[in-house]
């Protein structure tokens, strides 16, 4: 068990009650599941360094924003798709389930900014837009997702939207993925666009409908922390892909299946810790370390241990006499309630363009009567 931090009187109870709970919660997730998935892999070498049940398929909830990113980046680089260029929530869009941006239909905002709600607060709202604005439209993109998962390499993946979304209680029917596809995805989007990591080590936004915090927890408060994505639904419990650099060594985690979120994030610590500080590096390499042929294998489905009422009473979430939420990971730092933001506003829509327009005038000419006829 990783030690808790020093603590006393009522802070210490709840320290304790805190560890229990999770630790049951954990103990529940696992027993439902039989195995919480995870891979460590060396991003330099491609050499996977541990692993547990990577083949097991899983939904992907969030985390297939990534393979979003990645066709956007794709374009991006290509010169197919400006950055600054205009998408327009639909009506489908906007009716997406939270995570959200809550933005009304008609609502415009630019590709850089629909990346920064998508990646920082998975926004699936976000997330559909960009697919509905991809050229061929929405089902063109997911069918692109899907040929690119296969040219990767990603061999037990499958993708139906752009948001990995259906509910929070019912993940979408058709797509899974692995611990070990999500590692080659990860490395792919380092390797193939270095320009565009930036996007996945922003702290928060500040947006028209709130402030909010990047949902990945390591970002500011892991030390060599650069990113990735996380992913919630019911079936999938608490997933997270995180990436860290430090002292030379680069790695990538992709843990499946955790409580909570604080959990997500303590297991993600643990393991990125592991791999940056492993001695031994010489495993097998990604692109050969492939699942046994079982095209029938079922995606699990950890609802009953993430979501029974059983299990929210046991998510106690922690916070110190200031309100930080407290990890009991020494990998970790409390987490403020405090974060720097950068700008991702949506852009006015046609109407309050037209309104700024005419309070901008400042001489109307008089209307004047037509003559007889």
């Amino acid at each position: 068990m990783i030690p808790s931090r020093p603590a006393h009187g009522r802070l210490s109870a709840l320290i304790a009650l805190w560890i229990v709970t999770t630790t049951l919660a954990m103990c529940g997730a696992a027993g439902k599941a039989s195995a919480n998935p995870y891979i460590i892999v060396d991003a330099r070498t491609e050499r996977v360094l541990a692993a547990d049940e990577p083949f097991k398929r899983w939904y992907p909830a969030s985390l297939a924003k990534l393979m979003t990113a990645y066709l956007v980046f794709e374009d991006m680089k290509a010169g197919r798709l400006d950055p600054e260029a205009t998408i327009t929530f639909s009506a489908a869009a906007a009716n997406e389930p939270a995570s959200k941006m809550y933005f009304a239909p008609g609502t415009r905002v630019t590709v850089d900014n629909a990346l920064k709600m998508m990646l920082v607060h998975s926004a699936n709202d976000a997330a559909r837009a960009v697919a509905e604005h991809a050229v061929g439209g929405r089902q063109a993109f997911i069918d692109r997702m899907n040929n690119t998962a296969k040219r990767l390499g990603m061999t037990d993946t499958h993708f139906v939207n752009a948001n990995g979304m259906n509910s929070m209680s019912d993940p979408q029917p058709g797509q899974h993925t692995t611990a070990r596809d999500m590692a080659v995805l990860a490395i792919a989007i380092e390797k193939t666009f270095p320009e565009y990591l930036d996007y996945f080590d922003i702290p928060g936004i500040a947006t028209d409908s709130g402030k909010y915090r990047n949902t990945n927890l390591l970002i500011g408060n892991f030390d060599g922390a650069i990113g990735m994505k996380t992913g919630f639904v019911c079936a999938s419990g608490y997933n997270q892909v995180s990436f860290a650099k430090r002292k030379g060594r680069e790695v990538v985690v992709v843990a499946f299946g955790a409580p909570s979120v604080p959990a997500r994030a303590e297991k993600a610590a643990e393991l990125l810790q592991r791999g940056l500080t492993a001695t031994e590096r010489n495993g097998p390499r990604l692109d050969s370390y492939l699942p046994p042929p079982a095209p029938d294998r079922p995606v699990t489905d950890v609802t009953s241990a993430i979501c029974s009422a059983e299990a929210v009473q046991n998510r106690v979430i922690l916070r110190d006499d200031d309100g930080n939420l407290m990890f009991s990971s020494p990998y970790l730092k409390p987490l403020s309630k405090d974060f720097a933001t950068v700008d991702a506003y949506r852009l006015p829509n046609d109407t309050e363009m037209a309104a700024s327009t005419l309070d901008d005038l400042k001489t109307v000419p008089l209307p004047y009567a037509r003559p007889v006829q």
